[in-house]
């Protein structure tokens, strides 16, 4: 098979893991949380802060020529309020200014902009002034100064995106009042004032992010003997009902000794240091905030991904272990009938001249001694006919015909069969002994139309095969337990199957209709009335790829084919008896854990692996180590039940990553094709369609 789809699937998978990991670096670094202010001011001058900052007023000019400070006017108060704005604390805050008719400059965090840009156009259409508190909360006295220039930018540009204006205000964090600033303080200053910043002190604290009531707030932020202030409390940053409590009684007292309520640039007589900003710079912080915000919602909505995937993965795991304890409890021990059913065998092959030989021995050795063997040779180009015919048994006839795929293959054979209990087995395949009978005594109730054998990974050597057997022994044997107690196995694997003629004739005989013939016929079955059944005692070993392009060539077909399946039978969901069993039980476990778990599975992994190097997010770390546990030691129980060794269990952790992301990339391209309406087909070589020719088997 050639496959037509688009070749895109790894760029896809890198690019949605890049997207989600940059949104995580972005949510937990950039977006990390504002800290709590810190005692600075206890801090002392150091030696190169010039006097007339350290002893001076609370706005200092370093922008050109000689540092300016700024004084307060006697008798007026600026009041302002860092680290917002807050959703909880800033509408509470500027309702009561509103009420009570004081403006504020209100000194805000670039990444709660970004997050309510609503709150900072509401500040400003109240009248109030809006400097910048930097992007992140950082303190720029440490800050390198490609960190401090970022801070700033950032922050502008948000200001700008949210309020189409921009300032030259700027409040440095971990600051408090002018005689505490020190040399790195000061260095800051200097620098955030040749990119035209002024930097705003305060003459008042009101140390509200300690204070344990009310009125400790007021005692600290009001000032003494007429003296003007700049005021300095908090709108965010952490629970603020203690300023909003001690806002209207500072208010009250001031106003009683006669204060005025202005902003900060009136309050040094400096002019309005906003103006509007360019349309080019609000059209980058409204994009910037779109970014940021959405940026921020990875982190929930990846924790509630998670969440699924955590649920998805353990309700598996429960389903699996449950139904493969009920399945032995129910099936135990069979004894087989007597007599067994005649059976025909048959065999599609292309280009299978290394194994045919061994598949039509073991099957004349599977526990059926009155069965015939159809090898139907698919247009092969090497001399897999000749092989066939070496097997010296009357039993043995070798059908050839043009490549036509492999459902004209087993149309062709089953038209070509003797008997009406009907064995198909892929050429790569070598079934156990007893198994052709085990299938067989399956047909004993007239209900059942179809068996599904118990595949096994015939070439154990590398690492891929090993995967592909635990895979086969966890997953594909412990889920056609799961299909058989609902009553509906939607797969009936090519490797080894068995059917009743009369229920190929009533659904028309093997479609071609999709890239799953085994599933195709397996859910038409459902749906025509038959009990679809397996036999975990029918086993077959069958060769599976050695090589990353193969297995992908098989997996897409598979995931492919699949997903045309559910759609082509999706109907089933609105059927009774065997079919609704089909619509209701079968189907949605195949979307939800061979589809949508794979896609997301990977998720998993990288979270995890982000939460492990950041330090930031450890739980899903800890749940990744708790479910591969978890498949630890389902795979230990599998494979115990099927009467295998443990020797391979330490891949399993492995397989649970590299293993699974091959499956996300294969599952993305099946879904890739289908969106695009890619129409792969069985067919590799001729789509000429001539009648088979019949040779008996010969010496």
């Amino acid at each position: 098979m050639k496959p037509t789809a688009p070749r895109g699937h790894w760029w896809v998978l890198a690019g949605v893991l890049t997207v989600f990991l940059a949104a995580l670096f972005l949510a937990t670094s950039i977006l990390r949380g504002v800290g709590v202010p810190g005692t600075v001011q206890d801090r002392q001058p150091d030696g190169l802060v010039p006097h007339s900052v350290s002893g001076g007023g609370p706005v200092v000019d370093t922008r050109s020529g000689p540092p300016v400070s700024l004084d307060v006017r006697p008798g007026t108060v600026a009041l302002t309020f860092d680290d917002g704005p807050d959703p909880t604390w800033t509408p509470q805050i500027l309702q009561l200014l509103a009420a009570k008719h004081v403006p504020a400059t209100f000194f805000v965090v670039g990444r709660h902009v970004a997050e309510h840009p609503e709150l900072v156009r509401a500040q400003t259409a109240a009248g109030h002034e809006v400097g910048l508190h930097t992007f992140t909360h950082a303190d720029l006295a440490t800050a390198p100064i490609w960190q401090l220039r970022l801070e700033l930018a950032a922050s502008r540009a948000v200001l700008a995106g949210a309020t189409g204006t921009s300032t030259t205000l700027l409040r440095p964090p971990y600051s408090s009042l002018s005689d505490a600033v020190n040399d790195r303080d000061w260095h800051a200053a200097l620098r955030t004032g040749a990119l035209g910043y002024l930097t705003v002190l305060s003459t008042q604290d009101g140390l509200d992010w300690e204070a344990r009531n009310a009125q400790d707030i007021v005692r600290g932020a009001a000032p003494q003997d007429g003296r003007g202030a700049v005021v300095l409390l908090h709108d965010g940053g952490g629970d603020r009902s203690q300023t909003v409590a001690a806002l209207g009684q500072l208010i009250d007292t001031l106003k009683a000794r006669g204060y005025r309520f202005t902003t900060l640039t009136e309050a040094v007589g400096l002019p309005p240091q906003t103006a509007p900003a360019t349309r080019l710079d609000h059209w980058y912080g409204s994009a910037l905030i779109g970014l940021i915000q959405a940026a921020a919602a990875v982190p929930p909505a990846a924790a509630w991904v998670l969440g699924v995937v955590a649920l998805l993965t353990a309700v598996r795991l429960l389903l699996l272990a449950g139904a493969a304890a009920a399945h032995r409890r129910r099936t135990g021990t069979r004894a087989l009938p007597q007599p067994l059913p005649r059976v025909s065998a048959v065999v599609p092959a292309h280009n299978e001249q290394a194994t045919i030989v061994s598949c039509v021995r073991a099957l004349l050795d599977g526990g059926c001694p009155d069965i015939d063997v159809v090898v139907v040779d698919d247009g092969s180009t090497d001399d897999t006919a000749a092989a066939a015919r070496t097997v010296t048994d009357p039993r043995v006839r070798v059908v050839t015909q043009p490549n036509q795929g492999k459902p004209a293959a087993l149309n062709a054979g089953v038209a070509h069969a003797v008997h009406d209990v009907i064995v198909m087995v892929d050429a790569d395949t070598v079934v156990a002994p007893g198994a052709v009978a085990r299938l067989a005594a399956a047909m004993a109730d007239p209900s059942v139309g179809a068996v599904a054998g118990n595949t096994k990974v015939a070439n154990r050597k590398g690492l891929l095969p090993l995967w592909q057997h635990l895979e086969y022994v966890m997953s594909f044997g412990l889920e056609r337990r799961l299909f058989d107690l609902a009553g509906a196995s939607p797969t009936v694997p090519g490797a080894i199957g068995a059917f009743r003629r009369s229920a190929l004739a009533s659904i028309g005989g093997v479609s071609a209709d999709t890239l799953a013939e085994d599933t195709d016929i397996a859910m038409a079955l459902c749906r025509a009335g038959w009990r679809v059944v397996y036999r975990s005692d029918a086993h077959a070993r069958t060769h599976v790829p050695t090589t990353i392009r193969d297995l992908w060539h098989q997996r897409y077909r598979w995931a492919y084919g699949t997903l045309q399946s559910i759609w082509k039978h999706r109907h089933a969901v609105r059927e009774t008896g065997i079919a609704g069993h089909l619509g209701r039980r079968s189907l949605p476990y195949l979307l939800l854990f061979q589809l949508a778990l794979p896609l997301a599975a990977p998720l998993v992994d990288a979270a995890a692996l982000y939460g492990l190097a950041s330090g930031t997010t450890p739980a899903p770390a800890y749940t990744w180590a708790l479910f591969s546990l978890a498949q630890l030691a389902l795979a230990a129980y599998a494979l115990r039940k099927d009467d295998e060794s443990l020797r391979h269990l330490w891949l399993v952790p492995l397989q649970q990553v590299l293993y699974r992301m091959a499956l996300c990339l294969v599952t993305i391209h099946a879904l890739v094709a289908a969106a695009l309406g890619a129409s792969p087909q069985w067919r590799n070589a001729s789509t000429a369609h001539a009648e088979a020719q019949v040779h008996p088997a010969t010496v």
